[in-house]
C-alpha cells in the first residue's frame, strides 16, 4: 500500500499524475470520461513519496 507523510508529498504525487494525464489526453484528442479510473490506476502505480533527488520512498 501506498501511504504519504505529509500533504505535501500527496499533492506532488497528484501534481504528476495531472500532469501524466495531460499527456495522456493529448494523445486521446479529446477529454477523458474515464478520468476517475485513469487517475486511480495511476495512482495505484505511484511508487509515493519522492524525495528532494526525485528517488522514491519505497515502503
Amino acid at each position: 500500500m501506498i501511504t504519504f507523510d505529509t500533504a505535501e508529498q500527496l499533492a506532488a504525487a497528484l501534481r504528476r499524475a495531472a500532469a501524466a494525464h495531460g499527456r495522456h489526453e493529448e494523445e486521446l484528442g479529446h477529454a477523458d470520461e474515464g478520468w476517475p479510473e485513469w487517475y486511480a490506476a495511476f495512482m495505484l502505480r505511484e511508487p509515493g513519496p519522492v524525495d528532494s533527488a526525485g528517488a522514491a520512498d519505497r515502503r
